[in-house]
């Protein structure tokens, strides 16, 4: 009787497969399973040249191949940044027909231009558990307990990493009975979140044998993770970025085919009265895009990408030239840890000279950079009208 008929009746899970067989001969087992009860052919998804074995270990569950995503790359980007100087190249995973040759477009005038500004503004990780007390009164008891104590706090949070450092436990909203400390840490090259959560568990073992207080859930909403958030779009999480450019008028009139005006109009109508007529919290065009395609390329938690789509875009006509900048608060980055150890992952890393300790500034440089260059590409094309001229000939093949 073969693992296949044990699997098809029911005398093993799939999950189990390991406990017999070496990672890559399970992996196939799986696979030959998923085809038997799906009638799917799989045999694009079969190759790979991943360690599935350390895949499995660290990276996904119940594996049975890989999904191919096409990837591009953009640039030469220039950027000045304090971690970031120099010409990139950024890799971007899409299906999305035109998104590669867009932000292409606006690394051209970027560079051109001398090149993007680009600063890291903030730097941190939250985790907000959420604490039932038996009313105000002692939810605001508790609240005062945890802002005098938070030297204990975080000696206990500490003890658990060498890289998390706790900077803050803020804010702390009082909601009814409800408390939600914010417990906000800077986590080095990693992303963090794995980090974060096993300190702050720690710390909650020594608010609980202090003061009693009941800790409904160790994530209450607050911190806020994978989800757009206000909080976080003030507040900022993982790398708060900002980056801009200037780019003279005759670079505009020439490559994007729009004038500085123009561009300042769209950017208005659009990205800032657009979205708060719509209630959006995101005040651009699309960061998302090019968010996606990085974090897809380098490993990143996808998850994430909702949350780097926050941010402002801004255009002013200056002199005859255009003052075009980008703020994304909140993209949570690694070059170490989690996805970005995959073997294609590592490789788009080291394109931009980014994968390991030490780098991930870096990264985050290079990355506001390229949301600029692909945000700056398409105003330019709305402002030019060129938009759905672009997605035919180029979406449309």
């Amino acid at each position: 009787m073969s693992l296949i008929d044990d699997l098809l009746n029911g005398r093993m899970k799939l999950h189990e497969l390991e406990r017999h067989l070496p990672a890559d001969e399970a992996v196939r087992v799986r696979r030959e399973f998923i085809e038997r009860v799906s009638g799917a052919s799989l045999r694009h998804i079969a190759n790979y040249s991943i360690d599935m074995e350390r895949a499995s270990a660290r990276n996904i569950e119940n594996p049975v191949g890989v999904i191919q995503i096409p990837l591009g790359v953009a640039g030469p980007l220039k950027i000045k940044g304090e971690h970031a100087d120099g010409s990139y190249y950024v890799p971007l995973a899409t299906s999305e027909g035109a998104l590669v040759a867009s932000v292409n477009r606006g690394c051209s005038v970027i560079t051109a231009s001398g090149g993007a500004t680009v600063r890291v503004t903030g730097d941190c990780m939250t985790r907000a558990p959420v604490i039932k007390t038996g009313s105000v009164a002692e939810a605001l008891e508790l609240r005062k307990w945890i802002q005098d104590n938070i030297e204990a706090l975080r000696e206990e949070a500490e003890s658990t990493t060498r890289h998390g450092k706790l900077l803050r436990i803020d804010p702390i909203i009082v909601v009814g009975s409800y408390v939600y400390p914010r417990f906000v840490y800077s986590t080095g090259d990693s992303m963090g979140m794995n980090m974060v959560t096993i300190a702050t568990e720690k710390a909650l073992e020594l608010l609980t044998e202090k003061t009693g207080a009941h800790v409904i859930a160790l994530s209450g909403n607050v911190c806020v993770d994978k989800k757009p958030s206000a909080l976080n779009l003030v507040e900022g999480r993982g790398k708060s970025l900002v980056a801009e450019v200037t780019v003279p008028g005759e670079t505009v009139e020439r490559v994007l085919k729009a004038t500085p005006e123009s561009i300042v109009e769209v950017n208005t109508a659009k990205n800032l009265v657009g979205s708060a007529a719509a209630g959006n919290m995101g005040f651009n065009a699309h960061y998302a895009n090019i968010i996606g395609a990085i974090f897809l390329a380098t490993g990143q938690d996808e998850a994430h990408i909702v949350e780097g789509s926050l941010g402002v875009t801004l255009a002013e006509e200056r002199d005859g030239d255009l003052y075009f900048s980008v703020s994304l608060p909140d993209v949570p980055l690694a070059t170490v840890g989690g996805g970005t150890g995959l073997e294609t992952a590592s490789e788009c890393l080291d394109i931009m000279g980014v994968r390991g300790s030490g780098k991930v500034h870096e990264f985050a440089e290079i990355v506001g950079g390229a949301v600029l260059a692909g945000e700056l590409s398409l105003m330019g094309a709305l402002a030019a009208g060129h938009l759905a001229r672009a997605h035919r000939d180029l979406g449309r093949g």
